[in-house]
């Protein structure tokens, strides 16, 4: 007969998969929570957003989706839309922009060509963790948009899970896509 014992997993992190992340969250494991992400396989709740970002993150998101619908290009812009990044990550950024906008579930990663993150109480994650992990998905382009400091890290060229190509930006100067025609916007707005 074989002795079963426990599993001793004081020392082994346990990373959920996409699939777990979602059939947990549709039990209410999270409902005592307003909003979670799955980060490498942690999950990881959010905090309320304070008017800074939420001022920042709206205007953004007009300025990107007038840009877009001008531009008839055939990306949308989605306001906190839950990315599926298989097998252990389901971020939420602030903005993407997809051209799967419509239909049921997850946004797909292969279908997002730009993620923009507001960060104020965030930055260290944004630009580690979220780095990796947008890269690592063949995201071409990220925007850290940093509140305090009134920056915009712009990065492109997904390589090895990191990006290539980075530039700072200060609020008030012209914001030009790398990866996507006609997408220009205007900071001074911010």
């Amino acid at each position: 007969m074989t002795e079963h014992r426990p599993l001793n997993t004081a020392h082994l992190p346990l990373k959920l998969r996409v699939e777990d992340y979602l059939a947990l969250d549709r039990e209410g494991a999270f409902d005592a929570y307003s909003k979670t992400e799955l980060i490498h396989g942690g999950v990881l709740f959010m905090n309320a957003q304070h008017r800074a970002h939420a001022r920042i993150k709206s205007r953004l998101h007009l300025l990107i989706a007038n840009a877009l619908l001008l531009s008839g290009s055939k990306f949308e812009a989605l306001v906190e839309a839950s990315v599926a990044i298989p097998p252990h990550d389901v971020p939420e950024p602030d903005i993407i922009l997809t051209n799967e906008a419509g239909g049921d579930g997850l946004v797909p990663a292969r279908s997002v060509a730009l993620v923009v993150e507001v960060s104020d109480s965030t930055l260290d994650t944004d630009l580690g963790a979220k780095v990796a992990l947008y890269a690592g998905a063949g995201i071409a382009e990220y925007w850290v948009v940093d509140v305090q400091r009134r920056v915009i890290e712009q990065m492109s060229s997904p390589t090895d899970g990191d990006y290539d190509k980075r530039t700072s930006l200060n609020f008030g100067e012209r914001l030009s896509a790398r990866t996507i025609d006609a997408l220009r916007i205007e900071t001074t707005r911010l």
